[in-house]
């Protein structure tokens, strides 16, 4: 396992996530709505509270120092604390109501955005899943998912109510103070310029610290997964190594991003303490040295209130630039997910469906909306007129070619047949094009030149889950889900009664080991069937195919887990479910396939021996020579 480039990514369009994003927050328009109003209100109430500090110091605390405590005093004094105090817990229940409020929009824009992302996927083509790795994907779900969570339950928030303190910080004083206004301006040049220094570049290496996350998790999933392949080569200090490499490209990423993170408040806050000496010094100046009634001159009052709203400056400026920095990030990994949701879904041109039938004794095909064993294709033409062509299982290639990434031919010129109840099999070396032709046939892939069709028809004129539905399919790499062992096998078809789901386990001779389970047919499946062997894992996927009851089976290794003495066990099994249906089979144990109907030999994507075990046995090529050296294909 190499460990993944390096690199960080930026948003490309700001402007245009941004928009796509408010498009999901859009949907909680009136909860938005609401929440402004008391993020602006929290902001305003802090911002106004502290303006009382000059009425109450100049109109009533200095009257009590020079005449003493009266009743001309107290009564005002105590209105005026009452109304401070009520705009002090409007403060406080808009900050709790906002934030509760909030809480509840990102929830439910994320879920939404899962959503979308998760549904998208399901329509993604096969090749996608083939150039981008598990690691990759997930951490949409989560690096991704996580970042634009963090930005729009706080980040946004608190932008939103740090501008309004801002704002509304810098009108207060500009009223209280014209002249100390210009020495916290003069400050403030500083302090934007410590904030675009340290800021951008703590922007870039939080930007980079997310993409190292994303690749430490997919490195480590990736491990996860193939843990065992790690141990049988003794790669366990080559994967430490790269794992060294990509979680030391994550600490320096880290360790500079939260450097220039954390020295930018200490330094902000030293500029704030300056500016509120340079202020108290100079308004101290005023408040003594100008004769009363000059322009400038000021209270004790002022300048306490003035003192209180320098300190409360600099900290939403830091803010300000702090929560730019994760919108960025949030941002970027808003992009990386919209990536994905506007990768073009999988082609479907297909109009031919897949319906329940019921034939009339002339042998007339009519749809019938319930279940009845008999299925067609229900073909609509140009003029209105819908013919039904029986679903038989008669697939045949017609000179196919095919080429992955439009430069290597895998196939060519590939022409067979195989008729309904025809057993075809495929054999030759890795690479040959075996496995290729089975994704041919469920159009993971479109052919380059050439046709197939089925029962007659193109099967680019078949919807795709339709063409899905009408075959069954057993892998070499069996993957089972979380569930129940019913639940599993039922995988085949969502709506088989437990009399089928039993008969289909029959099938496959895997009902005498699920027997002997904890609970049966009950028993919980995790992590991917981790506590059944391979072979049993073989069986479920081989029951799973045999309750769908398709008319077309694809056999790709069915049994390569499986051992000669299980593999003689299920063979009348597998008989039986092959029985009627037409087969095609991918197989190294020649053993395997001498039952064939025909078998088909492949190299470098070419036919070239054809025939019946017998027939190539006799012809003595490429078929005999393998047959008779091994019985298993390198």
């Amino acid at each position: 396992m190499a460990p993944p480039k390096h690199g960080f990514q930026k948003p490309k369009n700001v402007g245009a996530t941004f928009a796509r994003l408010l498009g999901y927050l859009g949907k909680s328009k009136f909860l938005l709505i609401i929440v402004f109003l008391l993020v602006a209100m929290s902001a305003a109430a802090g911002v106004a509270g502290t303006y009382f500090i000059k009425s109450i110091t100049d109109d009533y605390l200095l009257p009590l120092v020079g005449s003493g405590i009266t009743r001309e005093l107290l009564a005002p004094l105590a209105k005026t604390l009452a109304l401070l105090a009520g705009i002090y817990i409007a403060g406080v229940l808009s900050s709790f109501g906002y934030s509760r409020i909030m809480l509840q929009v990102s929830q439910n824009t994320l879920n939404t955005i899962r959503a979308d992302l998760f549904n998208h996927m399901q329509d993604l083509p096969v090749s996608f899943f083939d150039t981008h790795t598990h690691g990759e994907l997930m951490s949409r779900y989560t690096n991704d998912v996580d970042a634009l969570r963090e930005c729009i339950s706080q980040s946004l928030v608190q932008l939103v109510s740090s501008v309004v303190t801002v704002i509304g910080t810098f009108a207060m004083m500009l009223r209280l103070s014209p002249l100390l206004m210009l020495v916290v301006l003069v400050m403030l040049v500083m302090a934007f310029g410590a904030i675009k220094f340290l800021g951008s570049r703590s922007a870039r290496y939080f930007r980079e610290q997310q993409k190292c996350v994303g690749d430490v998790n997919g490195y480590i999933e990736e491990f996860i997964e193939g843990q065992k392949v790690v141990k049988v080569f003794c790669h366990e200090q080559r994967a430490n190594a790269d794992f060294s490499v990509i979680n030391g490209r994550l600490r320096h990423a880290s360790t500079n991003a939260h450097t220039f993170a954390s020295v930018l408040m200490p330094i902000m806050g030293n500029i704030s303490y300056l500016t509120y000496a340079a202020v108290a010094m100079l308004g101290s100046v005023l408040i003594v040295a100008l004769p009363q009634g000059s322009f400038f001159v000021i209270t004790v009052g002022t300048l306490l209130a003035f003192l209180t709203y320098t300190k409360q400056f600099f900290q939403p400026i830091t803010q300000i630039s702090q929560q730019f920095n994760n919108i960025i990030m949030a941002l970027a990994g808003a992009e990386r997910i919209f990536e994905i949701i506007d990768t073009p879904p999988e082609a479907d041109d297909g109009y031919v469906t897949l319906v329940n039938a019921k034939k009339a004794p002339d042998g007339s095909l009519t749809e019938c909306s319930e279940r009845t064993g008999v299925w067609a294709w229900k073909h609509p033409h140009g003029d209105g007129t819908i013919t039904y062509t029986e679903w038989r299982g008669d697939v045949r290639f017609h000179d196919v070619s095919f080429s992955y990434d439009g430069q290597k031919t895998v196939l060519k010129h590939v022409s067979l047949y195989a008729m309904p109840g025809q057993k075809i099999a495929f054999v030759g070396s890795t690479g040959a094009g075996k496995t290729t032709i089975t994704n041919l046939v469920n159009r993971f892939y479109d052919v380059t030149e050439g046709k197939i069709t089925y029962d007659g028809i193109n099967i680019k004129k078949i919807k795709k889950a339709d063409l899905r539905r009408s075959m069954g399919m057993v892998l070499q790499d069996t993957h089972l889900f979380t569930g129940t062992v019913r639940n599993n096998i039922a995988y085949g078809r969502l709506d088989a009664t437990d009399d089928e789901i039993v008969a289909a386990a029959k099938l496959a001779n895997a009902d005498s080991f699920i027997t002997r389970l904890p609970e049966g047919y009950n028993t919980m499946i995790t992590g991917d069937g981790v506590n059944l062997s391979q072979g049993q894992r073989q069986l479920l996927a081989i029951a799973r195919a045999a309750v769908a009851d398709p008319p077309v089976l694809i056999l790709d290794e069915a049994t390569s887990s499986i051992d000669t003495r299980t593999e003689r066990l299920i063979e009348k099994g597998m008989d039986k479910l092959m029985e009627g249906r037409t087969v095609f089979v991918i197989a190294h144990r020649l053993s395997t396939v001498r039952n064939s109907d025909a078998i088909m030999v492949l190299e470098h994507g070419e036919i070239i021996e054809r025939g019946s075990h017998d027939d190539l046995i006799a012809q003595q090529g490429k078929y005999y020579q393998l047959y008779t050296g091994q019985f298993e294909l390198d």
